[in-house]
């Protein structure tokens, strides 16, 4: 028997992808106010290379859940703001490692309490306990189908 306690057309898709989508605009938003001059989906990247410098980009489409023309393009618009740079590998020719920059070393905190800030916004009002359980069921939601 179905696990799905939502009303016919209500998928966790629509759920999810709306307090995302809004999420992602007050961060925008955020970043736009305070004169940072990327995207949220920039940001996403910049964000996976704070936590792990010099991946491939292959690595970077794997973190990001995004397909290689999407993060070629992302690369691409971050390496002109100067905010990355690429580096073949030493063992293959073929993979470009993306390094940060200074100047993106120098965005992270700031974006960081942005984002931190943000999140803190979205959450006011919902109790700690039911943040977990959202975690944890969304988790196995991904584990399920990926």
């Amino acid at each position: 028997m179905p696990n799905n306690q939502f009303k016919r057309g209500e998928l966790y898709s629509f759920i999810t992808g709306k307090a995302s989508t809004a999420i992602a605009r007050r961060l925008q938003k955020k970043f736009n106010t305070a004169g940072l001059h990327i995207t949220i989906e920039q940001w996403s990247v910049l964000y996976h290379l704070w936590k792990q410098d010099g991946i491939s980009q292959q690595e970077l489409c794997n973190a990001t859940f995004r397909d290689k023309p999407s993060i070629t393009r992302l690369v691409d618009n971050l390496e002109k703001l100067n905010l990355v740079k690429r580096v073949p590998s030493e063992n293959d020719r073929r993979i470009n490692l993306i390094f940060l920059t200074r100047q993106a070393q120098k965005l992270q905190e700031d974006t960081m309490a942005l984002a931190e800030e943000t999140l803190n916004d979205a959450l006011t009002g919902v109790p700690a306990d039911k943040v977990d359980i959202c975690k944890e069921v969304l988790q196995i939601v991904y584990d399920n189908l990926k």
